[in-house]
């Protein structure tokens, strides 16, 4: 009976993570498309432009850190909130700093 009720607390998990993902990845997809980047990867290397971005750079810090601290009590959620804290902080890190990334012709993108 416990075996049971742990497989169905499992999958239940898992299934809620999974859609956590696919909802996160389609949100930062719409947002890089609305914001003028070809792929989800441009947007992700991009340093953040305006304000918007910066928020949605903090928010996803803000999310890696909530998924490498829940990644303590259920181990796979430190490997994917590790994710978007790295893309998340990078973002923050650059634009707290002013900087951008240096572009084929020498011209900073910020």
């Amino acid at each position: 009976m416990f075996i049971m009720v742990a497989a169905t607390l499992a999958v239940i998990v898992l299934g809620a993570i999974l859609i956590f993902i696919a909802r996160a990845v389609k949100g930062y997809r719409q947002s890089a498309a609305a914001q003028g980047y070809a792929t989800l990867g441009d947007y992700l290397r991009a340093a953040p432009r305006s304000d918007a971005e910066k928020r949605e750079a903090v928010e996803m810090a803000m999310q890696g850190v909530v998924l490498c601290v829940l990644g303590f009590v259920f181990p796979p959620l430190l490997l994917i909130g590790i994710f978007p804290l790295y893309y998340g902080g990078r973002k923050v890190g650059y634009s707290t700093m002013g900087l951008g990334f240096m572009d084929d012709t020498g011209h900073t993108g910020a």
